[in-house]
């Protein structure tokens, strides 16, 4: 199943990358190369942080196991991270204003979410998770 996952992962990225490197023009501006650049970083971010979560990913919060190694050593939300990068990438790319406007509505849900995960973990690991928290960000 995994090796499904990251078929899927590089398919993204290819269409991405397919999608914008179709100029319409000549000239690439500076804004739409930067925009190729934090999409192709948050996609890589958050198919590592996908990779390391294993089997302890969940659409729904669930306390599976607690992933504390790569990524998660640093950063609790590596993935909800990720998400206002790919759409500050977006609006620059095709140097529109609608995903910065869902930036505005995706950030509060991130916040949201982590605070359900830390609230699930918080119950199941107990001090342990306390510790982890204690020694990352976000």
């Amino acid at each position: 199943m995994r090796v499904f996952h990251w078929i899927l992962f590089v398919l993204a990225v290819v269409g991405v990358v397919g999608l914008v490197a179709r100029p319409t023009h000549l000239a690439w501006p500076l804004t739409r190369t930067i925009g190729v650049c934090l999409l192709l970083f948050a996609f890589t971010w958050i198919g590592i942080a996908r990779f390391q979560l294993g089997s302890a990913f969940s659409l729904t919060p669930q306390a599976r196991q607690l992933v504390i190694t790569g990524i998660y050593a640093r950063i609790r939300n590596p993935i909800y991270m990720a998400s206002p990068l790919l759409l500050i990438g977006l609006s620059l790319v095709f140097a529109k204003s609608w995903p910065m406007l869902l930036l505005v509505a995706v950030i509060p849900l991130q916040i949201g979410r982590a605070r359900r995960e830390a609230s699930v973990l918080r119950a199941a690991f107990g001090a342990e998770y306390d510790r982890y928290r204690a020694k990352t960000w976000f």
